[in-house]
């Protein structure tokens, strides 16, 4: 991926996708095959008031946004699209009032499927990880 390309695909994702924006969501990493993005915390991401952590609805839609930007990253025309045909997270603990990072990775880019691994850190500890696939459809 070019430099330009690779600019207008992260401008994308932090300043265009409204919820990108409400999030707070910066790419940190980018490439056709791995992205990583981070997402600082807020009270209003809390699911858990007795603990205060992290909603898992929350993380669950960042790691399908981190899937989805692995496909945009492939796109070959603007006209090229996908949808989410399965997510599945595994919450392994509970995600503290810190910032989040979370990574994917591109398992296979079929014809028309694509699958993504993800994983959500906070520093060093792994606190969600799941897999995401996609519809991908070339015009």
């Amino acid at each position: 991926m070019d430099a330009i390309t690779k600019e207008r695909l992260i401008k994308l994702a932090e300043e265009e996708i409204p919820i990108h924006k409400f999030l707070g969501l910066k790419v940190a990493t980018l490439e056709q095959d791995f992205i990583r993005v981070e997402v600082p915390y807020r009270s209003d991401f809390v699911g858990d008031i007795r603990k205060n952590r992290w909603h898992g609805g929350i993380i669950a839609t960042i790691m399908d946004s981190v899937g989805g930007a692995i496909g945009v990253a492939n796109f070959k025309t603007p006209d090229d699209s996908l949808a989410t045909i399965d997510l599945r997270i595994d919450y392994l603990r509970g995600a503290k009032a810190k910032p989040l990072t979370v990574e994917g990775k591109l398992v296979r880019m079929g014809n028309r499927i694509m699958v993504t691994k993800m994983k959500a850190f906070q520093e060093t500890v792994l606190v969600a990880e799941g897999k995401g696939v996609y519809n991908f459809i070339r015009s």
